[in-house]
């Protein structure tokens, strides 16, 4: 009687971890657009993000701080700026002046636009023609949202959030090019962060909640769904999908993000399902996925590289993860 394969479980474990992924995406665009309607300021919910997980991962904080010393200052900044502090001050502020439908298809949908584009002027690593009709599709998708826009806070809004997108798309590139592994890259980003967030609301710099009577159902639900979701467990699922599935496939499901973000802002946030923004979700969807299932170019190495043994899968497909 032949033995049993582990091909199944291996799936079913996938599958889990990417369904897992897509729901804590999605949470992170959500909440991103409900700071406004909590009692807290986005710097408030800055500091909940990244001192959360600092928290969570306490016990593997001294085997992260050996490791960061082997690891590239370039590389480690990325880290820091692309999912850091200044990336989510950006993406608050775009979430204020728009929607969560907007602000979960606009970030991680041209995240494969602005790679694209970096990658290029970077190491001038062109991509494949087919791929660049795969962004066309994205870039009419936002464009469909700046024509329909109905008024200038939502058009400064979309340009926004297309800054917080090209700077995703430089965590995503120094993502690649890190030899660290999740845990320790998600301390290693949440650390500064949480301490240029942190020093100037428990010294009362800045306008803050947090000491002011803050609800507790606000504190503990942005602990939760960014700290927890977005700063640990979305890390570690999607790498457990991406080694299970393959990373084109994880890419691929994780495009499902926006799709669930949009369903679930109707009845959190009163958001209406309008046609401009059916059709962006749709364009920029296609893009999306067209993009990464024709993915198959190597990225290049950064110069003078050192490279880990276990750095191996270099291919273009690119994760709308937040």
């Amino acid at each position: 009687m032949s033995r049993p394969t582990a091909a199944a479980p291996t799936l079913v474990v996938g599958l889990a971890a990417m369904a897992a992924t897509v729901v804590l995406w999605a949470g992170f665009a959500l909440s991103i657009r409900g700071i406004g309607a909590s009692g807290l300021t986005a710097l408030d919910t800055a500091l909940l993000r990244f001192l959360t997980p600092l928290v969570v991962l306490a016990p593997w904080i001294p085997r992260a701080l050996r490791r960061v010393r082997h690891e590239r200052r370039g590389v480690l900044l990325a880290l820091c700026v692309g999912a850091g502090l200044p990336y989510f001050l950006i993406a608050a502020w775009g979430g204020a002046l728009t929607s969560a439908a907007l602000v979960g298809i606009v970030i991680p949908g041209t995240v494969p636009l602005f790679v694209t584009l970096l990658v290029f002027f970077l190491w001038r690593t062109r991509a494949r023609p087919a791929q660049l009709g795969a962004l066309v599709l994205i870039v009419l998708g936002v464009a469909v949202t700046v024509v329909a826009a109905t008024s200038p806070d939502q058009v400064t809004g979309v340009a926004v959030l297309l800054g917080a997108g090209l700077v995703w798309s430089v965590y995503t590139l120094a993502l690649r090019e890190t030899t660290l592994d999740p845990v320790s890259a998600a301390i290693v980003l949440c650390a500064p962060s949480a301490l240029l967030a942190g020093v100037p609301v428990l010294l009362r710099l800045v306008p803050t909640a947090l000491f002011d009577g803050a609800a507790a159902r606000d504190v503990l639900t942005f602990a939760a769904v960014q700290g927890v979701g977005v700063g640990v467990l979305a890390a570690l699922c999607y790498a457990t999908a991406i080694h299970a599935l393959g990373g084109p496939a994880a890419a691929t499901l994780g495009a499902l993000s926006p799709v669930l973000t949009l369903i679930l802002a109707v009845p959190l946030f009163g958001e209406s399902v309008t046609v401009a923004t059916t059709v962006t979700l749709l364009l920029v969807l296609s893009g999306v996925i067209a993009f990464n299932l024709l993915a198959a170019r190597p990225a290049p190495p950064l110069p003078s590289a050192p490279r880990a043994a276990e750095a191996t899968d270099r291919r273009t497909e690119l994760e709308p993860s937040c």
